[in-house]
């Protein structure tokens, strides 16, 4: 696949974001290469007339000047130093980061001004900002979460096209966990009738005690238009025998109803218990029933 950088400063750095359980977001690119076939940013990028299918991902908006952008914003006096959201629209750690080291420049930056933040990713790379991570805990409230949906080789090869191994993502969590960052795993999105066996969530639960995560949340899966069509291509393909199944459950709706997703979501609470993590599905970066834009364009 040929990806396309554009390298483009931006106007602002952090986006004021609405229903959702968080003020602010940032986001150093636009457009994350990991392609996730049940990605819920398909929705906004349809909603926005760009492409939302198989295109999405293939170009990249690189925001060239973000850190200095930022830096600037929380040095104004009207900030009041609130949780900023990294990576709720696109993975802070897909590979561009390893060449432009944005996400590292903004969390120096975040540490420098002692302003707390959240990350949410499926990028290994983040142990690459150890050092920065560690001094900004020192500061103010940090916090990342790790998506691992499943640890199932199938599902993630089918779902994910071009993320990181889930163990590798557990391997980080332990790295964090040992350097004394709050890491958890978010199992997000947790597909119906494909990954939502005992057995699977129990495996999930599992690992994430393992590599010492501090707290596991989990949701079932959105399908709003944009992700919807996205989704259900792939699954015709790659499971079409659950296509009658997902057209039924999800017909003129994007969000399960707590019949389904509150029974899911107490399996996890129960096998967290029972593994010994405590269940933190409250954390600020759990995708909420009804989230807004997430201010993507600017």
């Amino acid at each position: 696949m040929r990806v396309e950088y554009r390298e483009e400063p931006c106007k602002t750095a952090l986006n004021p974001v609405k229903g959702m359980g968080f003020k602010w977001s940032l986001n150093p690119y636009m457009g994350c290469v990991h392609r996730c076939t049940f990605c819920y940013v398909r929705h906004f990028e349809h909603r926005s007339d760009r492409p939302s299918d198989d295109r999405y991902g293939t170009s990249i908006r690189v925001k060239t000047n973000v850190a200095e952008v930022l830096r600037k914003e929380l040095a104004r006096a009207s900030w009041q130093h609130e949780d900023v959201a990294i990576g709720a629209a696109t993975d802070p750690y897909q590979p561009a980061e390893g060449r432009y080291k944005l996400t590292r420049a903004c969390l120096e930056t975040l540490r420098d001004a002692c302003n707390p933040f959240s990350i949410i990713t499926r990028g290994p790379m983040i142990v690459r900002d150890l050092d920065v991570l560690v001094e900004a805990a020192k500061r103010a409230s940090v916090s990342v979460t790790f998506s691992v949906p499943t640890v199932d080789e199938d599902v993630w090869r089918r779902t994910e096209p071009s993320t990181a191994h889930p163990r590798q993502r557990l391997k980080a969590v332990q790295a964090l966990v040992e350097a004394g960052i709050n890491a958890r795993v978010g199992m997000a999105p947790i597909l119906p009738g494909i990954s939502d066996r005992p057995e699977q969530l129990r495996e999930v639960v599992r690992a994430a005690r393992e590599a010492g995560a501090t707290g596991i949340w989990a949701n079932l899966l959105f399908l709003r238009p944009g992700t919807r069509e996205h989704f259900l291509g792939h699954l015709a393909e790659d499971w079409p025998e659950q296509l009658a199944y997902y057209e039924e459950l999800y017909a003129e709706k994007a969000y399960l109803g707590a019949d389904l997703a509150k029974p899911l979501r107490s399996e996890v609470s129960k096998l967290a218990r029972e593994y010994g993590i405590k269940d933190r599905r409250e954390t600020r970066l759990s995708p909420p029933p009804e989230p807004e834009q997430l201010s993507l364009t600017v």
